[in-house]
């Protein structure tokens, strides 16, 4: 899902997908999409000789990418990013 950090770090055997964050494998309820990233996932794995190997999924998100991220996310956040928040917002406050 980030491209150009896996490429940067050289991940083993990636899988590139245009998915927002949270839909890893594709929409919820579409077990078509997904089992085809899964299919795509697996032939890599069992495929690729070199492991810097990348293949790009070739199917696009069928809706705005934004509204489906924004979706995704919990109404509250979790403890820690809860915890990240409050700590930037001291440091903000202290550095003024």
């Amino acid at each position: 899902m980030m491209p150009v950090l896996s490429d940067k770090y050289q991940s083993s055997r990636r899988l590139g997908v245009e998915f927002p964050f949270g839909h890893s494998f594709g929409m919820t309820n579409n077990p078509k999409m997904q089992t085809k990233t899964l299919q795509a996932a697996l032939h890599l794995l069992v495929t690729a000789t070199d492991p810097r190997t990348r293949v790009d999924l070739d199917v696009a998100w069928p809706e705005d990418r934004r509204s489906a991220y924004k979706a995704w996310q919990p109404s509250e956040p979790s403890p820690i990013v809860a915890h990240n928040m409050d700590m930037i917002r001291k440091a903000r406050r202290e550095s003024k």
